[in-house]
């Protein structure tokens, strides 16, 4: 088994985990405040979702005797736009399910099958996390703002708030 080969892929996903984590929480930061309750939960449970990939990774990680590095890949990029966060998520999830499917691979080459299967398995989450993502874009190419004041009104009711009767 190739232990240094299966560390470092195992790294490289946890820093593609955590500019995730820092991109969904950003995402639902955004959204609970314009009131959004809907999509801000669906952006915070994404975000715990991948939280619990980097702690699988990490301790595969000290399994293998090697040293985690906690390093996000890339920046936090401030999207406001609803749709546009959306199709960010989107596009991340599938370049999640590639790299992972990728890394699998390589994984079985470093005769590592214990790496593999966990890449094999987070792969089935970050498909979960796409059809969400998609199902919610279409509600909103569908329904369009209607989409979204519903999610502030619920909001509303929640709170107590009731239109002037």
């Amino acid at each position: 088994m190739n232990k240094q080969k299966s560390i470092e892929l195992l790294n490289k996903a946890i820093s593609e985990e955590l500019s995730a984590i820092h991109q969904y929480m950003y995402f639902h930061f955004i959204l609970d405040d314009l009131g959004y309750d809907l999509l801000a939960s669906i952006f915070k449970k994404t975000a715990i979702d991948e939280m619990l990939h980097t702690e699988k990774f990490a301790e595969r990680i000290l399994f293998l005797g090697g040293e985690i590095e906690m390093k996000p890949s890339h920046e936090v990029e401030h999207i406001r736009d609803v749709e546009e966060m959306l199709k960010w998520a989107m596009k991340s999830e599938e370049e999640a399910m590639e790299m992972y499917n990728d890394f699998a691979i390589e994984a079985a080459n470093a005769r590592d099958s214990g790496t593999k299967q966990i890449f094999e398995q987070i792969i089935a989450d970050e498909e979960r996390h796409f059809e969400t993502f998609e199902t919610e874009y279409e509600n909103l190419q569908k329904f369009g703002d209607r989409y979204l004041a519903q999610q502030a009104m619920e909001r509303s009711k929640k709170m107590g708030i009731n239109p002037v009767e």
